[in-house]
């Protein structure tokens, strides 16, 4: 029996991906073919108010019709089914080489209700007496998060954890200008493993960013934290733990450094999944902090969205939230204005209700004790899979010797490359061929021949074992065949993207009509 086991541990999934080479549905457009008739406009809707559609402003009417592929119903199936055959996704292969998305199993009973009709047709401008449900819900769902963060108010209407930091870089901003300090404070200080929208966001709303770099040992250095800090320092936002998976257990000290040059502390929890239950930002003296419920509390990623990011905050910084907010007055629940100092409205209406719905559901089907289960469960993958994967010649885990990680690690393959030439990037593409996903790091790759992997509290033993093989498998190639990695992928229809291409403005096209605008003037393929 143990050598079947072995067996079994040992042979390498046989994958092969469909390839359909399928066109982009504008490509697929024929003139006057349709899926269905679109119905007149009622008579009683024309004359609305006693405005015929004909009285409305030209302004707001079309002057063509929109520029919508013209297709079959069953043409439009086979279209979108041929592309779902072309993906990887966290419900077709073991994910955990999507380093710091925290890609984990999404219950489908939670698919289920979020689908109810109940659920699915709601409105964002029905009255409030209408939704008192789903307004409970967004109650609930932020005492939860209060709970988790030790925070003392929360909004959710951000619709993703970039836009939840945005929100807490304008509520810094707003902060400071109550204080009669705006043009003073015109400095963010962010770490280099951060992540990168903590920097980005910042500097959208306006301030210089000051980039903190690692120590010797990985951690955010300290003696440069004190040394950026001054009058100008707006504020601190920073992820712990950061991409590496290092948690740094001096975090109180940063924050008192920062606060007491007058700034405030912004934590940015996206890397939560390994401290549910066990650490808080409260305890650690932050001022702001976020929580991806995508991430986190096991709701869809949805390729960017929709996404929920939780903004939480102190009760001196709760009248600074977006507006509008969810109170409960007289056993009633209410959407209500969130005063004059509120940054306003970060999205529409108050958020994504279906993603707050899952959330929901994933968190009381756990309860207290289960959250921190899942933290517990995602720190032991975790280390188990950084014990087995630091077996294999060549990968390492830079930074923080014999200390270990959190929820994820930034391994590093450049024993590898300087042995045989096979870069981190060949070995992803590589990993594509046995159904699995693999991804590098934030620009600018600090760690090199970077690959980011968390596995959290999913995955089982065998799930975590069968991706420990893959990376072996790979690593062996490389050394006895390393032509093969390197032109790979061989079984699936990903292809090697031309990287001068990304460099070139002169090339990029973001919508169709702009590629085909492009193709057509310049002849750029």
């Amino acid at each position: 029996m143990d050598n079947i086991a072995t067996h079994r541990k040992q042979q390498m999934r046989r994958y092969h991906q469909a390839r359909w080479d399928e066109p982009v549905i504008f490509e697929l457009s024929q003139p006057g073919e349709r899926g269905i008739l679109v119905p007149e406009v009622e008579p009683e809707i024309a004359q609305a108010a006693g405005q015929p559609l004909a009285s409305l402003p030209p302004t707001m009417l079309r002057q063509r019709p929109p520029a919508l592929p013209e297709m079959s119903q069953n043409r439009v199936l086979r279209h979108y089914l041929r592309l779902s055959q072309e993906n990887l996704g966290a419900d077709l292969n073991v994910d955990v080489g999507q380093g710091t998305c925290t890609m984990k199993y999404n219950p489908k009973i939670n698919d289920q209700l979020a689908r109810q009709p109940g659920m699915a047709e709601l409105h964002p401008r029905q009255p409030d007496s209408s939704v008192q449900g789903m307004l409970e819900v967004i109650d609930k769902v932020e005492s939860v998060m209060r709970e988790v963060s030790g925070m003392d108010a929360v909004s959710l209407q951000a619709r993703g954890g970039s836009q939840a930091i945005f929100a807490n870089m304008s509520i810094v901003r707003a902060w400071h200008e109550s204080q009669g300090e705006a043009a003073q404070r015109d400095e963010v200080i962010t770490t280099i493993f951060s992540h990168p929208s903590d920097a980005a966001c910042a500097k959208l709303v306006g301030y210089k960013v000051i980039t903190i770099y690692p120590d010797a040992d990985g951690y955010p250095d300290l003696a440069a934290l004190k040394a950026a800090v001054s009058p100008r320092t707006a504020a601190l936002v920073i992820t712990n733990p950061e991409d590496t998976g290092i948690f740094n257990s001096r975090i109180r000290e940063f924050v008192d450094a920062v606060h007491a040059a007058g700034g405030l502390c912004v934590y940015d929890q996206a890397n939560a999944n390994g401290l549910l239950g066990i650490a808080r930002a409260r305890e650690a003296g932050f001022d702001l902090c976020h929580f991806n419920l995508h991430k986190t509390f096991a709701t869809p990623h949805a390729c960017g969205g929709p996404a929920v990011g939780a903004v939480c905050s102190t009760a001196a910084l709760a009248p600074f939230l977006p507006s509008p907010l969810v109170r409960n007055k007289s056993g009633r629940y209410q959407l209500v204005s969130a005063g004059e100092q509120s940054i306003g409205k970060i999205s529409s209406f108050t958020g994504a209700a279906s993603i707050v719905l899952r959330a929901y559901a994933w968190i009381m089907n756990l309860g207290a004790e289960g959250l921190r289960t899942v933290s517990e469960i995602a720190v032991l993958n975790n280390n188990y899979m950084m014990h087995e994967l630091l077996k294999i010649d060549g990968m390492s885990a830079p930074y923080a010797p014999g200390k270990r990680r959190i929820e994820q690690v930034r391994y590093s393959w450049s024993g590898l490359a300087q042995a045989t030439g096979v870069s981190s990037e060949d070995i992803g593409l590589r990993a594509a061929d046995f159904g699995v996903h693999y991804w590098t790091s934030h620009h600018p790759y600090l760690v090199p021949e970077p690959a980011t992997i968390e596995p959290t509290e999913s995955y089982s033993r065998a799930d975590l074992d069968e991706f420990i093989g893959v990376m072996r498998h790979i690593a062996d190639e490389a050394r006895c065949n390393p032509e093969l990695v390197k032109a790979a992928p061989h079984n699936c229809p990903v292809h090697r993207v031309q990287g001068e291409m990304l460099d070139d403005p002169e090339r990029w096209a973001i919508t169709w009509r702009a590629y085909q605008r492009k193709l057509g003037e310049r002849g750029l393929a």
